[in-house]
């Protein structure tokens, strides 16, 4: 059984031997319930989906496929 320490900022560290045979790693989120007097942590599986959102938050890939739909339009309709 490993021991970790509650911080004053109610942290605690999961020991590397335990993120690395769970495969976790900074940034994963975890469920956490009460076991009569018991802490469980499980973390979340993510899916590919959730692994990408917010990545394109900066960019404004709906404007282009707008521009590009309506570049389309314009064509179809000078043919």
């Amino acid at each position: 059984m490993m021991r970790v320490k509650l911080s004053s900022k109610g942290q605690i560290v999961i020991p590397k031997e335990v993120r690395e045979r769970l495969n976790i790693s900074s940034g994963t989120f975890f469920t956490i319930r009460l076991e009569k007097d018991d802490i469980v942590l499980t973390p979340v599986k993510t899916t590919p989906v959730d692994r990408l959102y917010g990545k394109f938050a900066e960019q404004s890939i709906l404007d282009e496929l707008e521009k590009e739909h309506a570049e389309e339009i314009a064509r179809e309709n000078r043919a």
